[in-house]
């Protein structure tokens, strides 16, 4: 396909070939590189059968450990074969009710998963940013981009609940606050057949903004897009360009557009077999509590920790695998 003259001629779609190629050599060689770590350890285990040694033996138990981890990671990376598991994310943030209090949390909430995307290799663009009045952002959307990114993070879709002392109540009270996760797959505008009806939309203009007033426009760069019939809208102020910030925003307007088309016909499907299924908006997912305790508690898998402040700088991996496991075990069911 790479050595086809015209391979180059939608370089988007060239680039997405390269991305799914590599990913597909980087899972074979892992592969043989677990083979290799088999082999090192029968070599040892045949040693200590012809002479025992204490410290071979601890070393060999601790390679055993390690590699299990490796093998449940290898094995999660190859259950994710969902249609659009492989595709980047959009992920958007919407604060609920609590004025700043429920902002501050889904700044909270956006260091974490910036710090998650990095220490997992995904690029993370920050494609529209609304800062908060007093602290924290009133609603962000970021484009994570990396093999898998969706099939990852759309453990992360629902509603994430803070119980903390405010920082901004001089009483010191106990306040809860609510941030509502979106995410879906980031698509190819090339495999969705969506046709938009130039009359069910309008397009305004706007001055971008952002995080610490980077990027700040004197023109009117920034394009927000309302779809009427859906009401559904999207902004886009990544590009310095009004055009390119169009293109950007009606791709991510035929992502939703399609999202809600294939969660529809879920929705169809579970009602035609009698089941009620949940889709996950609006349901509370985890709670994490800085206040009288810590923990972080996942409610669909009942997976928890205490230590918060790691969850908090990115390392919400065992929570995601989690939920990941416990999908694959219901498929299987």
């Amino acid at each position: 396909m790479m050595a086809e003259p015209d391979f180059w001629n939608n370089q988007n779609k060239a680039q997405s070939t390269i991305d799914k190629n590599n990913a597909l050599k980087s899972i074979v060689n892992e592969y043989y590189n677990l083979l290799n770590e088999v082999d090192d350890m029968n070599a040892t285990r045949e040693l200590l059968q012809e002479e025992y040694d204490e410290d071979m033996k601890i070393e060999l138990e601790q390679d055993v450990e390690q590699f299990r981890e490796k093998i449940d990671q290898y094995e999660l990376q190859l259950l994710l074969d969902g249609p659009h598991d492989s595709n980047n994310a959009i992920l958007e943030l919407h604060p609920g009710a609590g004025g700043t209090e429920s902002q501050d949390w889904a700044s909270m909430l956006l260091r974490m998963y910036q710090r998650y995307c990095e220490q997992n290799g995904f690029n993370v663009e920050t494609v529209d940013y609304l800062p908060g009045d007093e602290a924290g952002v009133k609603s962000v959307t970021l484009l994570i981009k990396g093999y898998n990114a969706y099939g990852y993070l759309k453990a992360e879709k629902g509603v994430h609940r803070l119980v903390r002392i405010s920082p901004f109540d001089s009483s010191g009270r106990r306040h809860t606050s609510f941030v509502s996760c979106d995410v879906i797959p980031d698509f190819d505008n090339d495999e969705i057949e969506i046709e938009i009806n130039s009359d069910d939309i309008t397009v305004d203009t706007f001055r971008a903004s952002g995080a610490g007033g980077q990027h700040i426009n004197k023109t009117e760069s920034a394009i927000r897009i309302t779809h009427h019939p859906t009401g559904i809208v999207v902004n886009n102020q990544n590009e310095r360009s009004q055009i390119k910030n169009r293109e950007a925003a009606m791709k991510m307007l035929k992502s939703k557009l399609y999202q809600l088309k294939l969660e529809e016909q879920e929705q169809e499907m579970a009602e035609i077999r009698g089941e009620q299924k949940d889709i996950g908006w609006g349901s509370q997912i985890r709670s994490y509590v800085f206040h009288p305790y810590s923990m972080v508690k996942d409610h669909r898998t009942n997976k928890e920790t205490g230590k918060v402040d790691s969850v908090m700088d990115g390392e919400i991996g065992p929570f995601i695998e989690a939920y990941l496991r416990k999908e694959m075990d219901n498929k299987e069911a």
